[in-house]
């Protein structure tokens, strides 16, 4: 077979095709572009549960107003985990997502600080959490559900004090 046979066997779209400036040593060709449409849109983008529920605990984390998320119980643990050598803090404490294939739902649980309006915190963080999962996935965030566990007044301790000296 010949480059000429080759050459009427390939399918072609209107516009598709285009010239490639030859060099030395090259032979002038052309170039079929397949399939149609934007490159960007070809092929199938999934978001796991945990990459939206890391957006979400760092925009919730930063309303003013919250002091902590997750429950007392899983601070506690988390606390501990913070310490463990080669352990990280989670972002996704206190966050679970539902992510679908263009929507997600959100349900979070937070620690306010004493004094604040637990109304504006949670519109605030209702807010802040929508804008960003949004924003940085495409997704749709149909809720953000707040669950407030509990309030942090201002004579507690935190659950991760720092360590002491022996």
């Amino acid at each position: 077979m010949t480059d000429n046979t080759t050459e009427q066997n390939r399918t072609r779209a209107p516009g598709a095709e285009r010239e490639v400036p030859e060099t030395p040593g090259t032979r002038k060709a052309q170039v079929t572009r397949r399939g149609g449409g934007d490159p960007g849109t070809r092929g199938r983008t999934t978001i796991a549960d945990g990459v939206v529920e890391k957006i979400a605990g760092l925009a919730a984390r930063d309303v003013l107003g919250v002091h902590a998320l997750g429950s007392g119980l899983s601070r506690t643990f988390g606390a501990v985990r913070d310490r463990v050598p080669g352990g990280s803090k989670s972002v996704t404490r206190g966050v679970k997502a539902e992510v679908g294939e263009v929507q997600t739902a959100l349900d979070l649980e937070i620690v306010v600080d004493y004094g604040v309006s637990i109304a504006d915190v949670a519109r605030a963080v209702r807010e802040n959490v929508i804008g960003a999962v949004e924003r940085m996935t495409g997704l749709e965030v149909v809720e953000v559900n707040i669950a407030v566990s509990d309030v942090k007044l201002p004579e507690e301790e935190d659950e991760e004090p720092e360590p002491r000296i022996q």
